[in-house]
Order: C-alpha cells, then structure tokens, then sequence
C-alpha cells in the first residue's frame, strides 16, 4: 500500500489513521520561529462523517485507503435504511442512516448516488455535486424585501434547507451546490 508523509497532505488526499480511512479537508503548513514544520489539518471520516483536526510532524508517515466508488441508483427508504440499485446488474443494496448521513438529504426517487466502499464493503455515500430541486416552502415576499445579498430559508422538496435570495418564490426550482448546501441559480 502506498504511503504519504507531510509534505504530500494537500487538499482532498485520502489516509488512513488508525485503521480508518479520512480525507483532507483542510490543511496549514506552520513553520515556527522555534522548531520543527509541522502541518494542522482537518480530516473527513469517510465512516462517519465526522471532522477531526490533527497535527502532522515531519517524519508521520500515513497509508493510502484503497477507495472505490460505484454509482447506484436510489430507491427508496423503507424506514430502517435507504434502498440503492446497482443499475448494470440491478442488484439491490441498503445503507443505514448512519453511513448516508449528510448525503441523506439531498435524495430524491431515482436519482444516481455515488456509494464509497473501502476493503470491498459499503461505507458511505455522496449525492451530485449539483441538482436541481423545487422548492416546497419559503415564506412570501414582502414590499422593500430588495436589499442585495439578503437571503431567507427555503425547503427543499427533499427536506433540505438552503438559504435563497428573497426573489426565488415557492414552486420555483433552483439549482443547489449539495458540498456546501448553497443555492447557485434560478433554473429557467
């Protein structure tokens, strides 16, 4: 297996840290008055989701996960766990709400997911970059509400909450960065 050490940690690079897989966040190389380098970095479970920070010094040395990752199509939820289809071989796979967590609210009947899966078993999952989703409820527009840059709540029809500018109206379908769970555009 392939190893990384300090000078390699770069955003989005993937290590294992005591048997878990995790991605790279975020990373700072300091450089003390006094001392050694060392690097400060925010870390992505690929298990639970969580973030971590950890502090990487010049001679850690970190495995490499071999990661895959199989687009599958969502189904449904069947109340104890989200129901996926491999649609080459339409075999049929289900994840509990813990490995779907964030991802979870951004599905929606038949879309395509991205399921990871670390040592040939299902870990978590990744919905689209971008979708475009109608918006079921956001409260009206008033007179004045015109300042740039004011936004205010909007759900999604797959229960997400996305800040949106105070022209985008309910019924209206927009287009969604699901990574930061930000609006981008009015869809025409």
């Amino acid at each position: 297996m392939a190893t990384i050490g300090m000078g390699d940690i770069k955003k989005n690079v993937r290590l294992i840290i005591g048997e878990v897989p995790y991605k790279v966040v975020e990373f700072q190389h300091v450089k003390p008055g006094k001392g050694a380098a060392f690097v400060r970095m925010k870390v992505k479970s690929f298990l639970n989701g969580k973030v971590v920070e950890k502090t990487v010094h010049a001679g850690d040395k970190f495995e490499v996960p071999e990661i895959t990752y199989k687009t599958m199509q969502y189904l449904y939820d069947d109340g104890e766990s989200f129901q996926f289809m491999d649609q080459d071989t339409y075999e049929q796979m289900s994840l509990s709400y813990e490995q779907c967590d964030d991802a979870s609210k951004w599905f929606k009947d038949g879309i395509n997911v991205d399921i990871i899966f670390y040592k040939g078993n299902a870990i978590s999952v990744t919905a689209p970059e971008v979708m475009e989703l109608v918006i079921t409820d956001t409260p009206p527009n008033f007179k004045g509400d015109t300042s740039s840059g004011s936004r205010k709540p909007a759900t999604l029809e797959t229960g997400a909450v996305v800040q949106v500018p105070y022209h985008v109206l309910e019924g209206d379908t927009i287009k969604v960065n699901t990574v930061d769970c930000e609006y981008l555009e009015k869809v025409k």
